[in-house]
């Protein structure tokens, strides 16, 4: 029996870890198949706070990692296949390791950016394709970028990033786009936004060590060009990790936790969420930092019966 397990190694799940361990509640963390969450796949991060001169993402989540295990946090490999939150205690079936009890449970399992598919993008995320312009913006500054989506995350995405490149071409597979229509207006008037409409991206094109074009296909005529730039920002939507909990959290419409507002708190007493997997909006290292202790400290007044919340009430 496990006093409180946190699912996640992100900058939620281990600030969550941090706060938990230093209140001697010997959290066990389970690491998904992504140790670090998504700031692993960045290469130099400059908006994290305290970091004067920037630190590269791996280097973050290791150090904070480290933390935690300095306090007791206790770390595990594996991935839930298997969930029962139904009863007290909560039963995790993960695998590599068997099952687990707790009585507490912090979902901080994050959100994955969805990727195009194409060759060459994978290979070169860090190295000129990002899916996160709030994070990687700054990087372009006076160069050309492309920008792969039609919804409104990817038109408030190009209008970012015109404070810094030069010129935004927006790409779509499509000749009409998704995005609301005061979303379209007010990027059709940026003059530094492009349009390359009714095209396909079908390959990165890198020389080896950094982007330097997407190759399309018209769809209209079949033809192939390739486009020349030095970023490709892929904002396509992302896809919150919990299908694992097989609807027994509360989510919305498109698979986020929802949360009691301004708390950490699920539908189900005892069963908290921080993170990206429980925020569409905002998805940066520090927001998730800072849920990640709400957590922590939602869960340990809860564990300690002092929480005075009515769980009835809540959604």
């Amino acid at each position: 029996m496990e006093k409180v397990v946190i699912l996640g190694t992100g900058p939620a799940g281990l600030t969550a870890a941090i706060y938990l361990a230093r209140a001697n509640m010997k959290p066990i963390v389970i690491e998904g198949t992504q140790p670090g969450g998504q700031l692993t796949l960045t290469t130099e991060v400059e908006n994290f706070p305290g970091f004067v001169d920037g630190v590269m993402g791996p280097e973050l989540m290791d150090n904070m990692r480290k933390q935690a295990e300095r306090f007791g946090a206790e770390f595990k490999r594996g991935w839930v296949t298997e969930t029962d939150l139904s009863k007290k205690p909560f039963t995790l079936k993960v695998n590599g390791i068997g099952e687990i009890q707790t009585e507490g449970l912090i979902l901080s399992t994050g959100a994955s950016a969805k990727l195009l598919g194409i060759p060459g993008e994978s290979e070169n995320i860090g190295r000129g394709v990002s899916t996160c312009a709030t994070c990687d913006g700054f990087f372009y500054r006076g160069k050309k970028v492309i920008i792969v989506g039609g919804g409104d995350s990817a038109m408030e995405e190009a209008n970012f990033l015109t404070k810094f490149a030069s010129e935004v071409t927006v790409v779509h597979r499509r000749e009409e786009l998704r995005a609301s229509k005061i979303m379209q207006d007010r990027a059709k008037e940026n003059e530094k936004i492009s349009w390359a409409l009714n095209n396909t991206p079908i390959e990165v094109i890198s020389d080896g060590t950094k982007v330097t074009g997407l190759k399309v296909r018209d769809n209209e005529t079949g033809k192939e060009k390739t486009i020349e730039t030095d970023g490709i920002f892929v904002a396509i939507g992302h896809t919150p990790n919990t299908a694992f909990l097989n609807a027994q959290i509360e989510t919305d419409e498109t698979g986020y936790i929802n949360v009691v507002p301004g708390t950490t708190e699920t539908n189900i007493p005892g069963v908290f969420a921080c993170g990206d997997v429980q925020d569409k909006k905002y998805r940066q290292a520090i927001t998730a930092a800072g849920t990640g202790c709400m957590a922590a400290l939602d869960a340990e007044r809860y564990l300690e019966g002092t929480a005075t919340h009515d769980w009835s009430k809540s959604l």
